[in-house]
C-alpha cells in the first residue's frame, strides 16, 4: 500500500509499483512434515457448529489429516489400545490439557508496504505466531508478480508465510485508466492469465465495475470491494452483489444502500475526501443516515444479500482506534512488537493513510460508538439469519499491528453478539468457503490439510489469551503470570513454536531500535 489514499487510486492502480518490501528469507523455521504426526489427547475446537471435543488423537500423514479419533472421556486414563498407533518415523506431541482449533484465515491481509518499512519475514513471522495459516492479500501492494512469488514459496514451504491467496487492485497495471466495458473485460482476463487469485475493487463507473465482476465470475475468480465515497452514491453493495461480487470489505457502501430519505450522504459543504480527517470523521457518522434497524429497508437490503449468497468481512478492528484513540496508541504490545518506521507510519499525519488524527476528540469517538453498535447489530444479525461474515482484519494501519489485529477482530466479533464458536466458524471455515477453499481447509476433518493452532487454555472463555502476549492471569498463591499465547501453529503438516516465531519478531524489533537509537514516544512529546 502506498501513503496516501490518491495514490492508491493513481499511481498503485495504474501504473507500475515502484518500491518493495524486502521479501521473507529462505529459511525453514518449522519441523516436519513427517510420514505420520499424531496430536494425543487434545481437545478439538472445530468450526462446523460442533461443540468441543476431547481427548481425540488427531493423525496426519505428510500435509493431510487421516484420521481424527475419540480416544476417551475426559479425566479418565485412556486405554492405549483404543489409540492410533504410531508408525516407524513417526512424530508425537502429547497436548493432552491442551486446545487445537483450525488454522485461522485472515481475509484482510495486507503483506507490510514501503511506507510502514514492513519486510516480510516480521509480517508474516507475526501473523504465524497468532495462529494465521492463510491469508486473502486484498490487492498485492508490493506488486501481483512479487505477491505470486511469495505465495509460490509459501505453498513449496520453503519460507515461513501462511497460504496466500493474491487479489490485483481492479486496473493494476494497466497503461491507461480504465475508461470502457471492454478494456474493463480485458484487463480481468489478462489479470487470470498473470496468476491472480481475484481483484479487490474499490468502485468505478456502473458499467465497468458490471462489466468487471461479471467477467471475473464466469472465469472463476473471487473478489471483493472497498465501496470508496467517490463512486459509492452511484455504485453501492446491492449493486456490486447482484453482479457476482465475493465480499463486501469494511462497511462503506453498505449503509448507502440502505438510504431511504436521501441519495447521497450527507457530507459537509468544506468536505474534501483527500483530507482524511473528513473521511474518516464523518463516515464515523454514516451508520446513522441509513435506515434503522430492523426496518423495512433495513430487512429488504440483508434479505437480498444473504439470497445472494453474500459475504461481509466486516475489519472491525482497524477502526477501533477510532472509539478510543488513547487505548489504541498504548496496546501493550508496540514496545516490543511494533517496529519503529510501523510506528512513525501511525502517527497523525495530513499524507499517511489512516493517520487522520489532526483534531480527534470526544465528539469523534462518541459518533464512532454509535456507528460500531449499529454496524455490530447489522453484522450479527446476518450471521443470525444464515449470511457469511469472515474475520479480516487489514492490519498495518491505524494503530492495528500485524497477527494483534486480527485477535482483536475476533473479539470484536464476539463483541458484535458472536457466540466464541461462531467466532471461530467465521474465522475459519466461512473464510475458506469465500476463498473457495473448503475443500482443503477452514476445518480439522479427513482429508483437509493439516493447518491448526495448539494453545493450552481454552480460547473458547477468553479470546484474549489468543495474543502473542497472552493474557494477565493471578495464580492460587497470588502470583501474576501471563496466560496463553499460542504454543504451536501447524501449517501443511510442518509444526512451528508460535512463541519462537515471535521472540524473532521482538528480535528484529530491538534490532532496529538499536540501530536507529529509536524509543517509542506518543504523538507530540519531546
Amino acid at each position: 500500500m502506498r501513503s496516501t489514499i490518491l495514490l492508491i487510486f493513481s499511481a498503485i492502480i495504474f501504473n507500475a509499483v515502484t518500491a518493495q518490501i524486502a521479501k521473507a528469507p529462505l529459511v525453514k523455521d518449522g519441523e516436519g512434515p513427517w510420514p505420520q504426526l499424531i496430536i494425543r489427547g487434545v481437545t478439538l475446537i472445530n468450526s462446523t457448529g460442533a461443540p468441543p471435543i476431547g481427548p481425540v488423537d488427531i493423525v496426519v500423514e505428510n500435509n493431510r489429516i487421516v484420521n481424527v479419533a475419540n480416544v476417551g472421556a475426559p479425566g479418565v486414563s485412556i486405554d492405549p489400545k483404543r489409540r492410533p498407533q504410531l508408525k516407524e518415523g513417526g512424530k508425537e506431541i502429547q497436548a493432552e490439557g491442551m486446545y487445537l482449533l483450525p488454522g485461522f484465515i485472515d481475509m484482510h491481509g495486507h503483506i507490510g508496504g514501503t511506507e510502514q518499512g514492513t519486510p516480510a519475514e516480521y509480517v508474516f513471522k507475526l501473523w504465524m505466531a497468532h495462529g494465521i495459516t492463510t491469508i486473502r492479500e486484498p490487492g498485492s501492494g508490493n506488486g501481483l508478480e512479487w505477491v505470486l512469488d511469495e505465495k509460490k514459496l509459501s505453498a513449496e514451504n520453503k519460507i515461513t508465510a501462511p497460504r496466500i491467496y493474491a487479489y490485483s487492485f481492479f486496473g493494476q497495471g494497466a497503461k491507461q485508466p480504465i475508461s470502457t466495458p471492454e478494456q474493463a473485460i480485458t484487463w480481468v482476463r489478462e489479470n487470470q492469465k498473470k496468476g491472480a487469485d481475484g481483484v479487490k475493487f474499490f468502485g468505478a463507473a456502473p458499467q465497468i465495475m458490471d462489466a468487471a465482476l461479471r467477467e471475473n465470475k464466469r472465469l472463476g475468480l473471487r473478489s471483493a470491494c472497498h465501496h470508496a465515497q467517490m463512486d459509492v452514491a452511484r455504485w453501492n453493495v446491492l449493486n456490486s452483489a447482484r453482479a457476482g461480487l465475493t465480499s463486501m470489505e469494511h462497511w462503506y457502501g453498505l449503509p448507502e444502500a440502505m438510504f431511504d430519505d436521501k441519495t447521497i450522504q450527507n457530507y459537509s459543504l468544506n468536505y474534501n475526501y483527500a483530507n482524511e480527517a473528513d473521511r474518516f470523521g464523518e463516515a464515523g457518522r454514516l451508520w446513522k443516515q441509513a435506515a434503522p434497524p430492523f426496518s423495512d429497508k433495513w430487512n429488504k437490503v440483508m434479505n437480498e444479500l444473504i439470497a445472494l449468497d453474500f459475504t461481509l468481512d466486516p475489519t472491525f478492528n482497524i477502526y477501533d482506534a477510532t472509539r478510543d484513540l488513547q487505548r489504541a496508541r498504548r496496546l501493550e504490545w508496540h514496545d516490543n512488537y511494533t517496529l519503529p518506521s510501523l510506528w512513525k507510519f501511525y502517527e497523525p499525519s495530513r499524507e499517511s493513510h489512516g493517520s487522520f488524527w489532526l483534531h480527534w476528540g470526544t465528539e469523534d469517538e462518541i459518533a464512532w460508538k454509535e456507528n460500531y453498535r449499529l454496524w455490530m447489530t447489522f453484522v450479527n444479525e446476518y450471521k443470525n439469519r444464515g449470511g457469511r461474515v469472515t474475520a479480516g482484519s487489514d492490519d498495518g494501519f491505524i494503530y492495528e499491528t500485524y497477527g494483534f489485529g486480527y485477535i482483536r477482530e475476533l473479539e470484536m466479533l464476539r463483541e458484535a453478539g458472536f457466540h466464541p464458536l461462531e467466532v471461530v466458524r467465521s474465522a475459519t471455515l466461512y473464510a475458506a468457503q469465500a476463498l473457495g477453499a473448503e475443500k482443503d481447509l477452514g476445518s480439522v476433518e479427513v482429508g483437509k490439510l493439516a493447518d491448526m493452532v495448539i494453545i493450552d487454555v481454552n480460547p473458547l472463555e477468553n479470546l484474549q489469551v489468543l495474543y502473542g502476549t497472552g493474557t494477565i492471569k493471578v495464580t492460587a498463591d497470588n502470583k501474576v503470570v501471563r496466560a496463553g499465547g499460542i504454543k504451536y501453529t501447524i501449517k501443511d503438516g510442518i509444526v512451528y513454536d508460535a512463541k519462537k516465531l515471535l521472540a524473532d519478531v521482538k528480535k528484529m524489533v530491538e534490532v532496529e531500535k538499536a540501530k536507529t537509537g529509536w524509543k517509542l514516544k506518543q504523538p507530540g512529546e519531546e
